[in-house]
């Protein structure tokens, strides 16, 4: 059966009482983890550590904390210290990120974020594991670090995002998990072979590695604003956000469709850009309408083989009340 997870939206809430309270609500309805990410406004560790306090049974987990803002030891201890918080509630999910954040926010190289990826899982994982760290990478060399405390009992998973081919099949052969965002189903689908070529690639068991995949998801009694938030999201995204979502909705086979989208956004007809994701993308890629119509098109998602976990993420424009009732409209 596949879990229904939550992504939950660390910038968007008035307070971190407000977010950490998001968690508490969604461990009463019965998701099976909650999701936080990381971009700008809150940082993550912060939340997840309150969250862990309140509540007792959800999974928690960064989805995603990028491979440049901290070194890979102190994701390593971050994971190690949310982990013990949690009682072995935490999963780490770790990625790249792309060029605005990392270099514009950050001030960072953006580099080869493939191979920089892969360092840090490597590196994170050895730290985890208690011993003495000895790595010798392009990026990083580590000599002697061991953590002072107890290794973490169990190892929290470390999951991967990637959007590109050579990007999941790292996340098949380094990873524990593949974080999939901003696919359409057929998409999602295309990319599982190359987890398990990566999987294979590092002779382990493809079925081991967690496939959890993002659905942005409105449900309100007024069906029709909740299918112009989902897309507006989705136009935002490959519009606005950089070249990344954009190119990798051109390699799901929808070229002329995902520039057509950009442009739009890029010369400032937003309105435009959204109608085409309304006509052409929505359902493909989310799940919105009234709560019967949302519940139903999520199912749809949860039946790709291969999926282990979906989590529902918000649109950017909805409020905190709108995120809550879609939030109750769609628990397990």
């Amino acid at each position: 059966m596949t879990d229904r997870d939550v992504f939950l939206p660390v910038g968007a809430q008035p307070t971190l009482d407000d977010l950490v309270d998001q968690a508490v609500t969604a461990e009463e309805l019965g998701y099976d983890r909650a999701w936080f990410p990381e971009s700008w406004g809150r940082d993550v560790v912060t939340p997840i550590a309150t969250a862990a306090e309140r509540t007792d049974e959800i999974g928690l987990g960064t989805s995603i904390a990028n491979v440049y803002s901290r070194s890979p030891a102190l994701l390593g201890q971050t994971a190690a210290t949310l982990q013990e918080a949690s009682d072995g509630r935490f999963r780490l999910g770790v990625g790249p990120s792309g060029p605005i954040v990392v270099e514009n926010w950050h001030g960072m190289e953006f580099g080869n974020p493939l191979r920089r990826t892969r360092e840090t899982i490597e590196i994170v994982k050895e730290v985890l594991a208690g011993d003495p760290v000895s790595y010798d990478g392009e990026y990083f060399s580590l000599d002697g670090f061991r953590l002072r405390c107890d290794a973490p009992d169990p190892t929290p998973p470390v999951d991967a995002a990637g959007l590109g081919p050579k990007a999941v099949e790292l996340a098949g052969r380094f990873a524990d998990g593949w974080h999939a965002v901003n696919y359409t189903r057929e998409g999602v689908a295309e990319r599982l072979a190359d987890l398990r070529r990566g999987a294979e690639l590092g002779d382990r068991d493809p079925d081991d590695s967690r496939v959890t995949l993002s659905v942005s998801c409105c449900a309100l009694e007024d069906g029709e604003r909740a299918r112009e938030l989902v897309a507006q999201h989705i136009a935002f995204y490959l519009g606005g956000m950089g070249t990344f979502y954009r190119d990798n909705l051109a390699r799901q086979g929808r070229e002329e469709l995902a520039h057509e989208i950009y442009d739009a956004w890029q010369r400032g007809d937003r309105e435009h850009a959204t109608e085409l994701v309304q006509s052409e993308l929505r359902d493909q890629m989310g799940a919105a309408g009234t709560p019967e119509e949302a519940r139903e098109q999520l199912e749809r998602f949860e039946d790709i083989d291969g999926v282990d976990a979906i989590y529902i993420s918000f649109p950017r424009g909805a409020d905190p009340e709108e995120i809550r009732e879609t939030m109750v409209a769609m628990a397990p």
